[in-house]
């Protein structure tokens, strides 16, 4: 049985539509890291972070099962800047959206002088290759395995196979990049399996392979990330942001 001992560091939690949303921003993030990855002791194996925005909220929403595999990570970040915007009205503060790529960048710098091991799964091989070649000639970073998965459901036996394959190179950070909800659903899965700590960053391996481009800060800044994506891929993403931003501002003024 994997060693699953918590921090003594209590993690703040803002409950939007029924999502215990960590309120929380970067240097607590990389912080709390830190403190259960010190001394080679990974506190953190076996367990999971969502990357959660409005979509992965809604779907919550309308899915109590997935609601529930949110809400049984470790933390669910405020990766959606309107998450992060309703904490902070509802007096957290220090609270701070923390998106997928950044905590990547952050803990990718971090990890030469702690000799942090990656693992990553998902997303196509091209893809793979191309992020890898680009994040070793970036960073001084140990990556230790990748894999894609095929496009359809593994049986148990493909499964377990993955998961030895993961153990074997005894990762820190397993990154899953699958998209939600079916990232956040594999990582919940395989809860308690794995030797590392798992963390959803959906789109994350085609910003670092350049396949695709982050918003202009200014952008970011002002919560307008999901324009941005829209309009670099709307056949895609307009139904989908039309729903759940849509439902998601009812919501909450019906709840006021």
């Amino acid at each position: 049985m994997i060693n699953l001992s918590e921090s003594k560091t209590e993690i703040p939690t803002c409950n939007i539509l029924g999502v215990n949303i960590a309120a929380i921003n970067m240097e607590w993030v990389l912080n709390y890291i830190e403190e259960n990855l010190n001394n080679g002791v990974n506190n953190m194996a076996g367990k999971y972070i969502c990357v959660s925005n409005v979509h992965t909220t809604i779907t919550s929403l309308d899915n109590p099962s997935y609601c529930d595999i949110q809400n049984n990570a470790l933390m669910a970040i405020p990766d959606g800047g309107p998450l992060s915007t309703v904490a902070k009205l509802r007096g957290y503060k220090n609270v701070e959206r923390v998106t997928g790529p950044d905590l990547m960048n952050e803990i990718f710098k971090l990890s030469s002088d702690k000799g942090y091991r990656h693992f990553f799964y998902g997303s196509t091989e091209d893809t793979l290759t191309k992020m890898k070649e680009k994040i070793e000639n970036k960073y001084n970073i140990n990556i230790v395995g990748t894999y894609s998965p095929p496009f359809r459901p593994l049986t148990e036996v493909e499964e377990k196979e993955i998961i030895k394959l993961i153990n074997q190179t005894k990762p820190d950070f397993i990154w899953v990049g699958l998209g939600a909800p079916k990232q956040e659903e594999w990582m919940s899965s395989h809860k308690e399996e794995v030797l590392g700590l798992m963390i959803g960053v959906g789109a994350g391996f085609d910003y670092f392979a350049e396949k695709i481009k982050r918003a202009p800060v200014l952008m970011q800044r002002l919560n307008l990330e999901w324009l941005y994506r829209l309009i670099q891929d709307p056949k895609r993403l307009f139904k989908r942001y039309l729903y759940t931003n849509t439902k998601f501002l009812w919501y909450l003024l019906s709840k006021k």
